[in-house]
């Protein structure tokens, strides 16, 4: 899948500045937007997101 941040932020209902926060680091999901890129990329939450500690 080859998509635009655009296209992967109207498929995901979020701005594409989220995109690019996420992207970057610097934004963590909520946890239903995790769900949801989860579920459109069909991996696993923690496939895509590695949780680390403060």
């Amino acid at each position: 899948m080859r998509w635009t941040q655009d296209v992967l932020a109207e498929k995901l209902d979020v701005s594409r500045q989220t995109i690019i926060s996420l992207e970057k680091g610097k934004y963590n999901p909520s946890l239903i937007l995790a769900f949801k890129i989860a579920a459109l990329f069909d991996c696993r939450i923690e496939d895509i997101f590695i949780y680390e500690e403060e």
